[in-house]
């Protein structure tokens, strides 16, 4: 199995990315998120993967750090959650927001991730519970980090820019939801 690779950047897709591993180049997909930090060609690069075989395909899944591959094999043993889905999930999810996720039981969360539906979505929260890697600890800071993820999103912000400012705060950042609404906010603002 394949479970790493390491070499150069020949072309980058919006989803995928051909890396030239010296006597041949293999394509692997990845999360938009990862697409963005992987570089451009002629950079180096190093990618965690998981090799996917199906009966009419062998395909190369590749991830930035050993968690996000393990959050990618752990949602694809959930039943209608498919490779494609689980990297879309993780194009919107950092193995930490997850985690902070399914404690919280955040359907809407994962409702918001195009291709997840309500019932894919509370079937993600209710596999996924325990099964999350224990390293990952769950402040009182992520799990309050729902009900302010909500309320910018409701306010019309993206969930990528609520996430940036959500993972911005720190402990002083306030105790209360609105508090930390507050501090978000400013955070959007630039202030």
């Amino acid at each position: 199995m394949i479970t790493g690779v390491n070499g150069t950047v020949v072309r980058v897709g919006t989803d995928w990315v051909d890396v030239d591993l010296g006597a041949v180049s293999v394509r692997v997909n990845v999360t938009t998120s990862t697409v963005d930090r992987v570089g451009a060609p002629g950079d180096p690069v190093r990618l965690f993967t998981s090799l996917q075989v199906r009966e009419d395909s062998l395909t190369l899944y590749g991830f930035p750090s050993v968690d996000s591959k393990r959050s990618f094999e752990s949602l694809i043993g959930i039943n209608g959650v498919g490779p494609k889905l689980a990297l879309s999930v993780l194009s919107m999810f950092s193995p930490e927001d997850l985690a902070a996720a399914v404690a919280t039981e955040d359907v809407v969360g994962f409702s918001r991730v195009p291709g997840v539906g309500k019932k894919t979505a509370g079937r993600i929260v209710l596999e996924l519970k325990g099964q999350l890697s224990p390293e990952w600890e769950i402040s009182g800071q992520s799990i309050g980090a729902a009900e302010v993820l909500e309320a910018l999103t409701a306010l019309g912000y993206s969930l990528i820019e609520a996430r940036e400012a959500v993972s911005s705060l720190t402990p002083d950042s306030g105790t209360t939801t609105e508090e930390r609404v507050r501090a978000a906010l400013d955070r959007l603002a630039g202030r």
